[in-house]
């Protein structure tokens, strides 16, 4: 393979590797000449006097990048839109440049703390690199070819909705507001509430794009995911790789730059345990994959606790258990019902390994667990009798859902187990939240 420049976006690749490395050289000699203070205004300025150059010719090439990289992000997804290398690449570089950015701008505003120096310090490193292999794999792998019609990319935004899982996503931000109201023990500013529930939503939809990307051939040999984007082949696996990776790396600069170090350091690891742990290594390792897995699921309440509170307390680790022993029972219905699908497409469910009657019998007594846990708050006298009385009522009804599991046959009940879980974990919830701002 022979690197070239024959393609266009090879040449803009190069292009912007040189405008942003005179932006570095402008930005360092403005620095450490002074010539920021001989040149005032913005976006441009008027130099008092011959060192005012330096400052006035950086935020020009500030802004020629710029350009140069908004323009090479959109013909990225409109030419490249099918090769899993330069598309995601592309769209690291665009994120790690214009949070670069951002990154300089907060840490300015708000005295540089020491974790957005760091930030800013390992986001440039980060850039260059990025920049770099863009350069040289553009080169490599870039041809010029028809674009994608903008009309059409419009059309697929629904695609690219669904690729985030909104429905689990919005379950997701219920459990991360009842932490985030739980921590302050109040409600949340609407600034606060606003950063924290964006950046756990962005980070939500871009891991379960990611999870669909991992998952996109296993996918296709289920009934219930084989209608997904990617597995469709609605989206291409490079789309859905970028996209996931986009929403994912902003989720991070969302939450480090507007609410704090802890909450962002929390949901990055969610995302990790979720990626990497859950759907590479363990989802078709062992049967214990949504046991162990559950525990990404449950580090959203933490988020939105340390959000409020700037430190996790015991607490904070029983909404993560609760949402810890929650998974097992709610998956493990769904598994029953879709018993073929997993046998088919290879996972190791509980119902495909042990049987079903095993399953029914793992169902209710992780529910027991389950509802015995959410004591635990009244306990450590966390909570007050509004929680206690939900949760009371809450873990009836779900016990019972878990026995009719147990006793009836079929697939009816086990369907009916799912629902209900879905709607225990966001009703104990909303119980949290009422009672902790009663």
């Amino acid at each position: 393979m022979k690197y070239s420049l024959s393609s266009s976006f090879a040449r803009l690749s190069l292009a912007l590797l040189g405008s942003v490395l005179l932006l570095t050289i402008t930005g360092r000699l403005t620095t450490i000449s002074g010539a920021a203070f001989a040149c005032a205004g913005w976006p441009l300025c008027v130099p008092a006097s011959s060192l005012g150059w330096f400052k006035l010719i950086h935020m020009v090439l500030v802004g020629v990048s710029a350009v140069l990289v908004i323009w090479l992000y959109l013909k990225a997804w409109r030419e490249q839109r099918d090769d899993s290398v330069l598309l995601p690449l592309t769209t690291i570089t665009a994120i790690l440049f214009f949070g670069q950015a951002f990154v300089g701008a907060i840490q300015v505003a708000r005295g540089f703390p020491l974790h957005l120096v760091i930030l800013h310090t390992f986001t440039a490193v980060s850039l260059w690199i990025s920049l770099i292999m863009l350069t040289l794999t553009s080169g490599l792998l870039a041809r010029d070819g028809k674009e994608f019609p903008a009309e059409l990319f419009r059309r697929r935004l629904s695609d690219f909705f669904v690729l985030s899982k909104p429905l689990i996503v919005a379950l997701l931000l219920i459990t991360t507001f009842g932490g985030l109201v739980m921590g302050g023990r109040a409600w949340p500013s609407p600034s606060l509430a606003f950063w924290t529930l964006l950046g756990g939503a962005l980070a939500a939809g871009g891991s379960s794009a990611l999870n669909q990307y991992i998952d996109r051939e296993l996918d296709k040999n289920m009934q219930r995911t084989a209608k997904r984007p990617l597995a469709a082949g609605r989206l291409t696996p490079a789309e859905g790789l970028a996209y996931g990776l986009a929403l994912c790396l902003t989720s991070y600069y969302i939450l480090a730059g507007f609410v704090n170090l802890t909450a962002a350091l929390l949901s990055l690891a969610g995302i990790f345990y979720y990626v990497i742990f859950y759907s590479v290594l363990l989802k078709k390792a062992t049967v214990q994959n949504i046991v162990i897995g559950g525990g990404a699921g449950a580090i959203p309440p933490m988020v939105g606790w340390a959000a409020a509170a700037g430190h996790l307390n015991l607490a904070a680790w029983i909404l993560f258990l609760i949402i810890f022993m929650w998974t097992p029972p709610h998956f493990w219905a769904l598994a029953i019902v879709r018993l073929k699908d997993y046998e088919h497409a290879g996972v190791p469910m509980l119902p495909v390994v042990k049987g079903e009657r095993e399953t029914r019998w793992q169902i209710l007594i992780y529910t027991f667990a389950l509802v015995g846990v959410t004591f635990l708050l009244p306990l450590i006298k966390a909570t007050g009798a509004v929680y206690l009385i939900s949760a009371s009522l809450l873990g009836l009804w779900l016990i019972y859902g878990a026995w009719r599991v147990w006793t009836v046959p079929g697939n009816k009940v086990a369907w009916t187990m799912y629902r209900w879980s879905s709607m225990y974990l966001a009703f104990i919830f909303l119980a949290l939240v009422v009672d902790a701002v009663m």
